[in-house]
Formats: C-alpha cells, structure tokens, sequence
C-alpha cells in the first residue's frame, strides 16, 4: 500500500468534518471575535475554506514562497465573503487536493518540500510530515477553534470524533 493510500481514509474524514463546522458559520456574525488578540470569525472560516487549496500545493509543488504583501493580502481577502463563498470555495478545490494526495508517489511523498518566507526557507520537510504536520494537523487545529467560537455563540457543535454535547 502506497503512502498515499494509507492517507486518504484520514482525509475524506478530516475534510467532512471540516466542512460541518464551516457550514455552521452564521453570516450575521463574521466580524465577531472572542478575544481583542483573535481572529474575527469571518477570516477563521476563510482560512479554514483554504485547506483543500493548501493541500493541493504542498503535493504538487516543491515549495510555496510567500512574501509579506501575500500575507497581508491573504489576511483580508475574507472581507466581503459570507459563509456560501467559503463553502464554495472549499467544495472547489477539494476533487483536486484529493486526486493530488491519491496520484502522489511514495517517492513524490519523501521529497523534501519548502515554504519561503523573505528569502527564509522556515518549513523544509519530507512532504509527508509537511502534509501531516501543515495541512491536516493544522486544518484540525483551527476547526477546533472554528468550534470554540460557534460554541460562544450560542451555535450547535456538531460532533467530531463522535457525538458533541449537543448530540447526546
């Protein structure tokens, strides 16, 4: 069994639970955020709607460089968006993040992929720990948050690995 082979049960799971959680976005409340040093709800959800794109990159790209300008304009592109054009967005890209993980060989796998930032190369890794580490590590990472800010606002979590509170 190919490395990518035994990736994909993990990523249809991850990514439809995902997807759960960004379907409950409430479009009346995208500027909300819990805390003075958070993320407003709105750029949350837009970053989490990005994960089957990033994806995508880490395995068919050898590096992604970004420069300060592509974070700040990465930062804001969420203004104006409601949840349909994050659901949109995320249904978009996610054939392609799958059929990029499912046709990746072992060897595409081990080959050592960068992310650049000024000149800097901070992430250098075998994409599979990038892909693990940077990709579903850290989709997950921010559904949770994703689920804190819903739970705060009064929204009905559904449930991750089982049944939530509001479930049982």
């Amino acid at each position: 069994m190919s490395i990518a082979e035994t990736l994909l049960p993990e990523f249809d799971e991850e990514y439809a639970c995902t997807r759960k959680f960004l379907a409950l976005v409430p479009d009346d409340k995208l500027t909300w955020k819990p805390h003075e040093k958070s993320m407003e709800l709105g750029r949350l959800a837009w970053h989490v709607s990005d994960f089957p794109e990033w994806c995508s990159s880490t395995i068919t790209k050898d590096k992604l460089d970004l420069s300060d300008t592509d974070a700040a304009d990465s930062a804001g592109g969420w203004q104006g968006k409601q949840r349909a054009d994050m659901l949109s967005r995320f249904d978009a890209n996610l054939p392609q993040a799958r059929a990029a993980l499912a046709s990746a060989s072992d060897d595409a796998m081990n080959a050592h992929w960068k992310m650049i930032w000024n000149g800097q190369a901070i992430i250098d890794d075998p994409r599979t720990a990038v892909y693990r580490r940077w990709v579903i590590s850290h989709m997950v990472h921010h559904r949770a948050q994703l689920g804190v800010y819903l739970r705060l606002l009064g929204v009905p979590i559904p449930g991750a690995y089982g049944p939530s509170a509001d479930q049982s």
